[in-house]
């Protein structure tokens, strides 16, 4: 499927619009099964979210979790330290070496963000914007998670984004993460960022092809569609996935899918010295958690992010922009 990418704009207000005009909009582009399966679920996890009897098991909703880690930093002398951390953005560069590349593509530079819970802290977005306007790349992904909370309104989120997406130059492909609500969509494609819900564009270069495909949410909405996003792809053309999580290793690889970029596991967020997380909130193998791996013939990159959840604290694992540069 085709995915248009339209002028850059600002990010309108959501809370204020017709929602009904607005769900109009998403089955139109998203097809009616996709957009009320995925609004439903974001429904049933609001009930869920503020009434907290019956308020699912996730970490992200254990209320007095981010006091905890709060306190737990300040006995040990490392809560200032922790917050500074969640304020500095590295710039890593990637070199992969990947076989099968278009001989076209060698050098092809992609900028990968991911986890930025951009609403969290004015510093910590400043320091991405600062860090992206120091990169030149070709194309820029983002796997997802551009909220801080997981239910409430969006407005913040997008208003984040559209300051980003200023400082971002040319294409910007995206997928969302069990983070995002699906009203998004239509705000991040006013805004020129073009949404991969299950769909693959062909990027051409000097008459060669790569195809890049994007998946919705596997890991906590579970409407991810490897048919619909990968079954019209040939099986001769070198294809990026974009997933919000790694936990559909196996699915992509099986599916023929070369390099996989994603995000989600923050790297562990919080790690003991090395590097060593002291937790993964995702059902994978924990040398997938963060950095580069390879499954089979496929090649992964997991990013740690730019951005913190929970609490907006880091320790030992830097939050980062990749810069993959892809080699035949």
């Amino acid at each position: 499927m085709s995915v248009s990418i339209p002028e850059p704009a600002s990010a309108p207000a959501v809370d204020g619009r017709d929602r009904a005009e607005l769900r109009a909009r998403l089955e139109r582009r998203l097809g009616r099964v996709h957009a009320r399966a995925r609004l439903g679920i974001e429904q049933d996890h609001a009930a869920q979210v503020f009434h907290r009897a019956r308020s699912v098991f996730h970490p992200e909703n254990w209320y007095s979790l981010p006091a905890l880690i709060r306190t737990g930093l300040r006995l040990t002398g490392l809560h200032a330290r922790a917050r500074r951390n969640a304020r500095s953005v590295r710039i890593v560069h990637n070199r992969l070496t990947l076989s099968g590349l278009p001989q076209a593509f060698h050098g092809f530079r992609i900028l990968h963000l991911s986890d930025l819970h951009i609403d969290a802290s004015p510093e910590a977005a400043h320091a991405l914007t600062a860090a992206v306007r120091e990169v030149e790349y070709d194309l820029c992904v983002l796997t997802g998670d551009y909220r801080f909370a997981t239910t409430g309104s969006i407005e913040p989120t997008l208003r984040g984004l559209a300051n980003l997406r200023a400082s971002l130059a040319g294409d910007v492909y995206a997928v969302l993460g069990n983070h995002d609500s699906v009203l998004m969509v239509p705000q991040l494609e006013d805004m020129g960022v073009a949404v991969l819900m299950n769909e693959h564009v062909p990027l051409e270069r000097s008459g060669q092809r790569l195809c890049l495909a994007g998946i919705d949410d596997a890991h906590y909405f579970g409407v991810e569609n490897f048919e619909k996003a990968l079954g019209e792809v040939s099986p001769d053309d070198f294809t990026v996935l974009l997933s919000h999580t790694p936990e559909v290793y196996r699915q992509a690889a099986h599916c023929g899918v070369d390099l996989l970029l994603c995000g989600h596991t923050h790297g562990g967020q919080i790690c003991l010295p090395g590097g060593l997380p002291l937790f993964l909130d995702a059902r994978i193998p924990r040398s997938l958690g963060r950095g580069l791996w390879r499954y089979g013939d496929m090649t992964g990159y997991t990013s740690p992010g730019s951005g913190t959840s929970i609490a907006e604290v880091r320790l030992n694992c830097p939050a980062e922009i990749t810069l993959h540069t892809l080699s035949a």
